[in-house]
């Protein structure tokens, strides 16, 4: 497992490099994964290290539904029945431009099956208790997902399939 984190983080430099060559515009996901009012963020294996939403890229001709649910199975172990779209936001990062989708799914408790070479921690937090060192656009998505009530307890969007 060692050898497979060492391998993530070389990626991760090899990756910004290219991408701040090469301007790509890259296109993900990124879950808003809740439990009685509680939010799931994650620290990867690679990067700073800083609290995230869970997420990742999508492969080429993957619809952003298919994108978020292969990669919670990946990387959390988790099987996503209720999913919501909540919509889309282009920015830059490094040089290229970004598109993320964001979904949410209220999880029942489930037990986390972290990808330890990519996930070095998961840990659920009050959305009014953010750790300080969260990552970009963490306090805003949360922000605006609160306010549209899907983070009090017991109450979610209508699941989607």
């Amino acid at each position: 497992m060692k050898l497979r984190r060492y391998g993530y983080r070389i990626a991760y430099v090899g990756l910004r490099i290219w991408s701040f060559t090469v301007r790509p515009r890259i296109r993900g996901v990124k879950c808003i994964l809740t439990n009685e009012g509680r939010v799931l963020l994650v620290r990867h294996t690679y990067g700073p290290p800083r609290w995230d939403l869970p997420g990742g890229t999508a492969k080429r001709g993957e619809p952003p539904s298919g994108t978020a649910r292969r990669e919670m199975a990946e990387e959390l172990g988790l099987t996503l029945d209720g999913l919501a779209d909540l919509g889309s936001f282009t920015g830059r990062v490094d040089r290229r431009r970004d598109t993320m989708h964001c979904f949410h799914a209220e999880i029942p408790n489930q037990e986390l099956k972290l990808e330890l070479a990519e996930i070095d921690q998961a840990r659920w937090f009050p959305r009014d208790e953010l750790p300080p060192n969260v990552g970009r656009n963490v306090r805003t998505i949360v922000a605006l997902v609160g306010r549209a009530g899907l983070l009090d307890a017991g109450r979610s969007v209508p699941s989607q399939r």
